[in-house]
């Protein structure tokens, strides 16, 4: 059976390029990166090479790249990093209450060991509140976390009003970019922002490598001891097949970004407008607007989840509850429940994310089958 894949937001298939500058480094250009010799120069020069690509890719300088080995840690080393090195000035964080659960399970981590964390409220389409935030500011406010783009819902926060008011009050302020990078044009110098967390797999790149943008002039707690790789920052023997191919992926992306988020627009839209007018009650989830170009998050009233998805895999089709990391949690979705939605929709919701690799066609295929899914299961 073939498979349709309808989940980009999980992970994105890697792309023939990508593997093909990765393929050297398992095999010929072996070396540790940390070794004098040719082949361990080799290994390092690539590495670097990767991080401008990376750098290039959200307009920042090469030494501010730090290579971590996913986007969780990404956000465990922004948040942790920034509590610890700063906990003698204020213990207290801000953050919003749609966030992945790699920034809310550090927080309440955090909260543990002494530290006050905020969490803003989102509106109906999961936009944080300016005033909200700008109220929530305190004394001890050291760190400000709220995501670039949700990763369930796709809504685009008000991310350069949010930094220009972390900056105007001397606040650090840090974004999990995962979903955004890749799919929004962004210059982390010109939007002010101070830290920004990255993820390969969501760009065509492997899995199990990630990057944390860090401004030059922020200083964090290191939280994993060991050798001094990433100028002192995050000991562990760089994974360099992986680096090298998160590097290609961003360079890929940058080259042609444009083109990539018109195509998944048309997608999306495509995909929406015929949803919402073919099948009787149906609501569109997030902001309209100000979204990721490919997140569709769409509530089936009265349908359970769990029982669409399962009628679309026995068609070879790829969607998705909401989070990859929280789709085994029998409970609804944080993030719904946090922008309201009514019980009789919020356990109907399934999110489709288009990818460069999905065709007009695959789409009518999908549209097809839910609406044949939805009919069945309401007619039971």
């Amino acid at each position: 059976m073939s498979i349709y894949y309808f989940d980009n937001s999980a992970t994105t298939k890697v792309k023939k390029e990508v593997i093909d500058e990765m393929i050297p480094y398992f095999s010929e250009e072996y070396g540790n990166p940390s070794s004098i010799y040719s082949l361990g120069r080799n290994s390092k020069k690539a590495i670097e090479k990767a991080r401008k690509q990376l750098a290039d890719l959200i307009g920042c300088k090469k030494n501010e790249i730090y290579f971590v080995g996913s986007g969780t840690e990404a956000d465990n080393m922004a948040i942790k990093g920034i509590a610890y090195k700063n906990q003698y000035k204020g213990k207290h964080i801000i953050t919003s209450k749609i966030e992945h659960l790699a920034v809310l399970e550090s927080c309440k981590f955090l909260e543990k060991q002494g530290f006050e964390i905020t969490y803003l409220n989102v509106d109906k389409n999961g936009f944080i509140d300016l005033n909200e935030l700008r109220n929530s500011i305190r004394e001890d406010t050291i760190l400000i976390s709220i995501m670039f783009a949700n990763n369930e819902i796709g809504t685009i926060e008000p991310i350069e009003d949010i930094a220009e008011t972390a900056k105007s009050k001397n606040i650090i302020f840090h974004t999990d970019a995962v979903q955004a990078v890749g799919n929004v044009k962004i210059d982390v110098k010109k939007m002010n922002i101070d830290m920004l967390s990255i993820s390969s797999h969501k760009i065509y790149g492997p899995k199990g490598v990630g990057a944390l943008y860090i401004s030059e002039n922020i200083e964090i707690e290191k939280f994993l001891n060991g050798g001094h790789q990433e100028k002192n920052i995050r000991a562990s023997t760089e994974n360099v097949p992986g680096i090298v191919g998160f590097g290609k992926a961003a360079e890929m992306v940058n080259s042609d970004l444009d083109n990539h988020i018109r195509k998944l627009k048309e997608l999306k839209n495509y995909y929406v407008e015929n949803i919402i007018t073919t099948i009787p009650d149906t609501k569109i989830n997030g902001a309209v607007n100000a979204r990721l170009p490919g997140n569709s998050n769409i509530s089936f009233k009265n349908i359970n989840s769990s029982d669409l998805l399962l009628e679309l895999d026995n068609s070879g089709i790829c969607a998705s509850g909401g989070s990859a990391c929280n789709s085994k949690e029998p409970t609804p979705s944080h993030v719904l429940n946090a922008i309201g939605v009514e019980s009789e929709w919020i356990n109907g919701a399934i999110r489709v994310t288009f990818g460069d690799f999905n065709t007009k066609e695959e789409v009518d295929y999908l549209i097809k089958n839910i609406a044949e899914s939805v009919k069945k299961l309401r007619n039971q």
